[in-house]
């Protein structure tokens, strides 16, 4: 008899406290399938693409020069050595590779 609406309604409170959560939750997994995973597969991408250049590979830097891979220094390094023109060469880091418009073949 005493009890008020507000006392009332909070009787129930385990199953609406999760309930609450639920929108939380949804929209974590939304970004993660939608943001975070695309993501993380096109930087695994990246490095693979980067750990696969070869001496003769023509490349684009982050900075928009387009040349030819001279030399491939040691992982430790991390620097690929590209001719931007007739005997005008310069040290890249490796990661600043954007893209990588021919491969030559390997070796045999």
């Amino acid at each position: 008899m005493f009890a008020t609406p507000a006392y009332a309604q909070a009787a129930g409170g385990g199953a609406a406290a999760f309930g609450s959560f639920i929108p939380l939750i949804l929209i974590f997994a939304i970004m993660y399938f939608f943001l975070i995973r695309p993501q993380q597969k096109k930087v695994k991408e990246h490095q693979a693409m980067v750990a696969a250049l070869r001496r003769g590979d023509q490349v684009v830097t982050q900075g928009g020069l387009i040349g030819k891979v001279t030399r491939v220094k040691e992982e430790a390094d991390n620097e690929v050595e590209v001719e931007i023109a007739d005997g005008v060469k310069v040290r890249v880091v490796r990661s600043t590779i954007s893209q990588v418009l021919s491969k030559t073949e390997p070796a045999a």
